[in-house]
């Protein structure tokens, strides 16, 4: 039962958030070979100035061992 939190800067279209979790969806069900119906996307809209008090620092720094893919940007 996957649940995937995309946190991204505050902006987006409701159109470009609901493609980037049909191609999450797609990405996750094809990966793990499991049934759409098991997959849960949330999208969390983050303004850009609190993104390293909200995300940064608690999500990226504070869990950087369950972090696969490192950011390339240091907002600190």
């Amino acid at each position: 039962m996957p649940h995937v939190i995309v946190k991204l800067h505050s902006g987006r279209s409701e159109q470009q958030k609901n493609a980037l979790a049909e191609a999450v969806t797609k990405a996750v069900t094809s990966t793990l070979k499991s049934g759409e119906e098991s997959v849960s996307v949330a999208i969390e809209d983050v303004e850009p100035r609190d993104w390293a008090e909200q995300v940064y620092r608690p999500d990226i720094l504070g869990k950087m061992q369950t972090i696969y893919k490192k950011p390339g940007y240091d907002p600190l």
